[in-house]
C-alpha cells in the first residue's frame, strides 16, 4: 500500500499506564530488508522517483496523499483525517458471559469502503514499490490493564484471507496482497481457571493504513504517536461462576463461522506460532523469535547445528581423509588454506542448492529426500566405493584420466571442492540437533530467508575444515608417509567401503521394498563383514609394522572394538527387536484411533542412521517397550525407504520436513508430543499422557 514516513519510535510499544502492551507480532522487517538487498541496483534506481522539491512544503512522500478538504484524495466525510475515514474497525466478543477455564474469541472486523484496502500483517512488498520501511503493517495491540486472569494469545491471531490487487504506488502497476472488503481477524483468549468473577474490559488498538490503487491515507494512531492514548476499541464481557452462566449469542452469529477453534488445541500442545522456531533436543527445549534481530540468533543456532553434523555417523568416517590431505599440504600454508576454503565452498554450495530445491521446487519437501530415490542412493554408494578403493591403494596403477574425475586427488582444487560436496551429501541422511528445526522453519519462509538459513548450516559444517586449513600445525601429528600412513589410509578406505556397501544395499532394498512392509536388511551383514575386516587388519598390520608394545596394544584394542561393534551391530540391526511394530497405512491409523488407543508414530528409513540409533537406544529400552504391553498404545512405523507414497504423504500432512521424527497421538487424534531427538523419559511421559486422555 502507499508510503508513509514519520519519526518512527525506537520500540513499537513501550508502556501504557505503567504496564507493557503486547503487540500481536513483531513485523518481519529483517526479511523485507534482505529481500530488497537482493534486487539489482539498476531495477531499484528505475523505480525510485525524486523525493524532494525545492518548495517550502518540505519532503514529499511518493504515493501519500493527506486527507484534507479540497485535495484530490479527499474522502466523502473525513472525521479522523487518517485511514479510519475509509476503514471502519469494530471488535466483538463471541460471548458476553464466560466462566473460569473457558476459551473465547474476539472478532476484529475491518470494513473497507469500496476501492480501499489495508496492508496485511506481514506485507510482501514488491521491489517496484520501494523501501519496505515506508509501509505500515496491520497490527493489533492489546491493553490488559486491570484484566487479571485473562490470557490473550496474540501470536495465534487468525488473520483474514489475503486478496491480490493491482497497485501503482511507484508508478508501475504490480500485484500486491492486501486485506479488503469485510476482513475479520480472530483473537483467541483463555480465561484462567482461577479468574475472579466480574466485569472485564479489553482495550484493542488496531494499527493499519488504508490505500486505494494509487496512494494511501495516513495510518491510524500508532504506538507512542499522536492520539495513541485515547485510541482503542473497548470489548466488554463478564466472568461468572459456571452455575450462573446464561450468556446470549453474539448479535451476528455468522461473524464467527470463519474461526478455527482448533487453534486452542495447537496452543495447548505447545505448537510455536508462525515466526517462533521451537527447538527440542533430548529434552532441551527453547524458542527463538525469528522476527527482527532474532533471525541473527537463529542463523547462529543453524550454523551450530551444521557444525554438529560433523559428529554424526554419516560424516565421521570421511573426516580423517580430509585431515590427511591437509596434513600432506601443510608445508605450504597458503595452499593448505586455499584447499580448506575451496572445500568450504563445496559444502556451502551443496547446502545452497538444497535450499534452492526446498524453496523453488514444490515436490521437494525434505532435506534428506534425495535418499528416498534408490538410484541416487546407489550412485552415492558407487562413488564412495571408488574413493574407498583409491584410498586403499588399488588405484596406484595408471588408470584412464576420466576415472580421476570420479575419484580426484584430495590435494587439488577440483578434488577439494568435490570432496566438500560429497561430505555435505553424506551428511543429509543424518540430522544434527538444532539444524533440523531451523531448516524446517526456513522452508516456510520466503526464498531469500530459506537460502540464508541453509547457507548458515553449510558454513557451520564447513568451519572445522577451514580452521584446520588456517592452522595446519593442528595436523602435524598425522603421519604423512611410511607404513603407518599407509595403514591409516587402508583402514579408512575399508571403513569407506563399508559405507559404500551400506548405501548400495539401502538403494537395492528400496528398489525391492513393497510398502508398507519393511525392506530387507541382509545387506547389513555385508557392511558388518567389511567393518570386521577393517578391525582385524588394523590389529594385524600394527603388530607387523610396529615394535612398540604400547602401539600394538592400543591399536590392537581399537581393532578388536571395531570388530566387536560390527558383530553386535549386525545382530542388533537385523533382529526384529522387542517391539511388534504395526506398519502404517491410513486405514490402520484410523482404525487404531477409532478403537480408542494412543498411537506412537515413528518415521524412519534404512538410510537414516540417526533413526536406527534412536530406535536402539530409546525405543527399544525396557521402559518404552513396557508401554506397549497393555494394548492401549500402539507403536506404528512409517518406513520411507524406497517409494512409500502414503508414508511421504503422512509426513507432509503432519508438517514434517526430515527424519527421524516421532509423534505421539492421543485417541482423539490430538498430538501430544513431537520430537526428532528425544529421551526415554520424554517418550514415556508422552505415551502416558496420551493414554490418560478420555
Amino acid at each position: 500500500m502507499g508510503r508513509w514516513q514519520e519519526n518512527r519510535p525506537v520500540e513499537r510499544l513501550s508502556e501504557y499506564e505503567g504496564k507493557p502492551l503486547k503487540p500481536h507480532w513483531v513485523s518481519c522487517r529483517i526479511k523485507m530488508i534482505i529481500r530488497t538487498l537482493l534486487i539489482l541496483l539498476s531495477v531499484v534506481l528505475t523505480v525510485i522517483p525524486a523525493t524532494a522539491e525545492p518548495s517550502g512544503s518540505g519532503l514529499k512522500i511518493p504515493g501519500f496523499r493527506p486527507s484534507i478538504p479540497g485535495s484530490k484524495a479527499k474522502v466523502e466525510t473525513p472525521q479522523f483525517f487518517d485511514s479510519r475515514d475509509s476503514v471502519t474497525v469494530s471488535a466483538i466478543a463471541a460471548q458476553d458471559v464466560v466462566v473460569p477455564g473457558e476459551d473465547m474469541v474476539v472478532a476484529i472486523v475491518f470494513d473497507h469502503d469500496p476501492g480501499w484496502h489495508i496492508h496485511t500483517d506481514e506485507p510482501d512488498i514488491p521491489a517496484e514499490l520501494g523501501d519496505p520501511d515506508d509501509y505500515v503493517d496491520t497490527e493489533i495491540y492489546i491493553d490488559l490493564t486491570g484484566s487479571k486472569g485473562i490470557t490473550v494469545h496474540e501470536p495465534f491471531i487468525q488473520w483474514p484471507e489475503e486478496h491480490v490487487v493491482q497497485v501503482a504506488f511507484g508508478g508501475t502497476p504490480v500485484d500486491y496482497a492486501v486485506y479488503e472488503k469485510k476482513a475479520i481477524a480472530y483473537l483467541p483468549i483463555t480465561i484462567s481457571p482461577d479468574a475472579t468473577p466480574g466485569e472485564v474490559d479489553l482495550k484493542i488498538r488496531p494499527v493499519f493504513q488504508a490505500c486505494d490503487d494509487t496512494s494511501c491515507l495516513a495510518p491510524s494512531p500508532r504506538p507512542n504517536g499522536p492520539g495513541w492514548d485515547d485510541y482503542g476499541l473497548l470489548v466488554e464481557f463478564t466472568v461468572v461462576p459456571l452455575s450462573e452462566k446464561a450468556g446470549s449469542p453474539p448479535a451476528d452469529s455468522d461473524l464467527f463461522k470463519g474461526f478455527d477453534p482448533g487453534v486452542f488445541s495447537r496452543i495447548r500442545s505447545g505448537d510455536a506460532p508462525p515466526d517462533v522456531v521451537a527447538f527440542d533436543t533430548f529434552g532441551l527445549d527453547f524458542n527463538i523469535d525469528a522476527s527482527g534481530w532474532g533471525l541473527l540468533l537463529l542463523l547462529l543456532v543453524a550454523g551450530f547445528g551444521g557444525f554438529l553434523l560433523n559428529l554424526t555417523p554419516c560424516v565421521l568416517p570421511v573426516i580423517p581423509l580430509k585431515i590427511m590431505a591437509l596434513s600432506g599440504a601443510s608445508e605450504h600454508r597458503s595452499r593448505t588454506l586455499m584447499l580448506g576454503i575451496v572445500m568450504m565452498l563445496g559444502i556451502i554450495c551443496f547446502w545452497l542448492v538444497l535450499g534452492g530445491l526446498m524453496a523453488f521446487v514444490s515436490e521437494f519437501t525434505a532435506t534428506n529426500q534425495l535418499f528416498q530415490y534408490p538410484a541416487f542412493t546407489i550412485t552415492v554408494g558407487l562413488i564412495i566405493g571408488l574413493m574407498a578403493i583409491g584410498m586403499c591403494g588399488l588405484f596406484t596403477i595408471r588408470l584412464p584420466g576420466k576415472l580421476y574425475m570420479v575419484n580426484p586427488k584430495h590435494d587439488t582444487i577440483y578434488g577439494s571442492f568435490l570432496f566438500g560436496v560429497m561430505t555435505a551429501v553424506l551428511s543429509t541422511p543424518c540430522t544434527a540437533p538444532f539444524m533440523g528445526a531451523a531448516a524446517a522453519w526456513a522452508t516456510t519462509e520466503p526464498p531469500a530467508i530459506t537460502m540464508l538459513v541453509f547457507a548458515a548450516i553449510g558454513l557451520g559444517m564447513a568451519l572445522p575444515y577451514l580452521v584446520l586449513a588456517a592452522f595446519p600445525s593442528l595436523t602435524d601429528r598425522m603421519p604423512r608417509a611410511g607404513a603407518a600412513s599407509e595403514l591409516i589410509k587402508q583402514v579408512m578406505g575399508l571403513l569407506m567401503l563399508a559405507a559404500a556397501a551400506y548405501f548400495v544395499g539401502v538403494g537395492l532394498s528400496g528398489l525391492l521394498a513393497e510398502p508398507p512392509q519393511p525392506p530387507g536388511r541382509g545387506y547389513l551383514w555385508v557392511v558388518a563383514g567389511i567393518l570386521m575386516l577393517a578391525g582385524l587388519w588394523l590389529a594385524f598390520r600394527t603388530i607387523l609394522i610396529s615394535t612398540s608394545w604400547t602401539q600394538r596394544t592400543i591399536f590392537g584394542v581399537i581393532g578388536a572394538l571395531i570388530t566387536a561393534i560390527a558383530i553386535v551391530g549386525g545382530i542388533e540391526l537385523t533382529d526384529k527387536g522387542p517391539i511388534s511394530w504395526v506398519y502404517y497405512t491410513p486405514q490402520k491409523l484410523q482404525q487404531t484411533l477409532d478403537d480408542g488407543d494412543a498411537v506412537v508414530l515413528e518415521f524412519t528409513a534404512e538410510w537414516c542412521l540417526n533413526c536406527k540409533a534412536l530406535e536402539q537406544t530409546v525405543l527399544a529400552s525396557d521402559e518404552v517397550v513396557a508401554l506397549f504391553k497393555d494394548g492401549d498404545a500402539v507403536p506404528m512405523k512409517i518406513d520411507l525407504t524406497g517409494n512409500n507414497t502414503v508414508g511421504n504423504d503422512l509426513l507432509a500432512e503432519v508438517g514434517g520436513l526430515r527424519i527421524p521424527l516421532l509423534i505421539v497421538l492421543a485417541a482423539d487424534g490430538r498430538e501430544v508430543f513431537r520430537g526428532d531427538f528425544y529421551t526415554i523419559d520424554q517418550v514415556v511421559e508422552a505415551v502416558e499422557e496420551a493414554r490418560s486422555e478420555p
